[in-house]
């Protein structure tokens, strides 16, 4: 470890003080003009249907600049596979989980933004959740997406190598991990 100068050793951290102080700046100290801040509505539910979202006394508030809801987007879905592009950037029919946003809004500080989202009026018809990967997979689970059968989205197999050719060919095999 000698030859290293860094690792292994106490540092001074140069920001302690200022953080323990309370006098560090973070991103969220920032303010800058005309700046806006967004929050986002987030679902309760862990599964269930939007029936309704009404803004209309969100939009009225003084301060609130703009509201999102997935009639402001184009629908589109996306996944980082090709075969995992469920995902919608909010949700157009259900949630499927809690916390899942639902709303956005955008106004001139952070109080009015809350107060917004308080004024964000979401009518959910709560469905049957899974909150186990065993009660996902059981006979007659509720479907999380209705377009992967048994709540499975893919099911990969990969088999790679001969095993037993690899064992024969090592010179220590250890079986008890």
């Amino acid at each position: 470890m000698e030859k290293f100068s860094y690792i292994g050793k106490d540092m001074k951290r140069i920001d302690t003080t200022h953080k323990a102080t309370g006098e560090a700046l973070f991103a969220a100290d920032l303010t800058l003009p005309r700046m806006l801040v967004g929050k986002i509505l987030r679902s309760p539910h862990a599964h269930a249907r939007i029936v309704a979202i009404d803004t209309a006394k969100a939009e009225k508030l003084p301060g609130v600049k703009a509201i999102v809801t997935a009639n402001d987007t184009c629908g589109d879905k996306w996944g980082v596979f090709k075969y995992t592009q469920d995902q919608q950037f909010l949700p157009t029919e259900k949630v499927r989980y809690v916390g899942e946003e639902v709303a956005g809004v955008a106004a001139v500080d952070e109080d009015t933004a809350l107060e917004a989202l308080s004024l964000i009026n979401v009518t959910y018809e709560v469905l049957p959740a899974v909150f186990t990967i065993e009660e996902a997979l059981a006979p007659g689970a509720p479907q999380l997406h209705d377009v992967y059968p048994n709540n499975i989205n893919i099911h990969v197999h990969i088999d790679v190598g001969d095993v037993e050719k690899g064992f024969a060919k090592s010179h220590l095999v250890r079986e008890d991990t």
